[in-house]
């Protein structure tokens, strides 16, 4: 999962503006219509080659911030026509995993044109945060640091275990592709809150260790990895009492990403305004 945009649901290159490709304008049956920014980078290629592939999903539009080659069939625009293409094709709900600026700027086009949105994107500060809250008051908008279920299954394993052994020792690792430029990535700060929700007594994270660095009350050892074309791995390390207990998981391809976002898309449109995350998605 993984980008500074590139997102550990998936991440991509900054990209915003597009064309519908395999989509049927003639009709508003029950196909999902989507529109995809970062139609170049990595997750965006992958959302729309899932998309064109899923029974009863189109892509309406697809942008990239450069006009590029069609990817699967579908146009790709330039991102400065988002607006005018979201108005025109009226897709559903816009799937985003580029970079934080372009990720809230997109927010704001979708929030004017009332289409949903779902983000993957990561590496937000607090206003760029603030400027997705914002465009939640006007229309439904889902982020998430990932969309891998195994995910969400880890997550949950991982607060169950954090509450059985208390006074553990807890290291988080995690390993993404060398084109990953936030570190560490979204998914692994998702579960270092997890973590702290469940341990009020671990509240000062460590990054990494060099020189004369012992263990203090208080730490999580936290520790990023960039290597070749490695998807995406979290690794949760408990350790005391002479025993240690490792939660992992791993993802083989990016694909698991995109289908959980398009799970997301489809779940998201027709809902009122608000925040969402991906668990209300699981939950449901």
């Amino acid at each position: 999962m993984s980008g500074s945009g590139d997102s550990d649901g998936g991440g991509g290159s900054d990209g915003a503006g597009g064309s519908g490709g395999s989509t049927s304008d003639t009709g508003r049956d029950d196909t999902l219509r989507i529109a995809v920014t970062g139609a170049g980078g990595r997750m965006g290629r992958e959302v729309i080659e899932a998309a064109t592939s899923r029974e009863g999903v189109a892509v309406a539009v697809a942008v990239n911030r450069t006009a590029t080659d069609p990817v699967a069939g579908v146009d790709v625009a330039s991102a400065e026509r988002l607006p005018e293409l979201l108005a025109e094709r009226e897709p559903d709900v816009l799937v985003d995993f580029t970079g934080p600026e372009s990720a809230v700027a997109y927010a704001e086009a979708c929030a004017a044109a009332g289409v949903s949105i779902v983000t993957g994107t990561t590496g937000f500060d607090s206003s760029g945060t603030s400027g997705l809250r914002e465009a939640s008051h006007e229309i439904a908008l889902l982020k998430a640091s990932n969309f891998a279920r195994g995910v969400a299954a880890l997550r949950r394993a991982v607060r169950e275990a954090v509450a059985a052994v208390p006074g553990y020792d807890v290291e988080l690792t995690e390993t993404h592709h060398n084109g990953k430029r936030d570190a560490p990535s979204g998914t692994a700060k998702t579960i270092l809150g997890d973590v702290e929700d469940v341990r009020d007594d671990l509240d000062e994270r460590v990054h990494g260790r060099e020189g004369v660095a012992p263990r203090r009350p208080g730490e999580i050892g936290v520790h990023a990895r960039r290597a070749g074309d490695v998807t995406g791995e979290h690794e949760v390390l408990l350790a005391g009492n002479r025993e240690t207990i490792e939660l992992t998981h791993r993802a083989g391809d990016r694909g698991v990403f995109a289908e959980g976002a398009l799970d997301a898309a489809n779940w998201l449109a027709g809902r009122d305004p608000g925040w969402y995350d991906f668990d209300d998605v699981l939950d449901a």
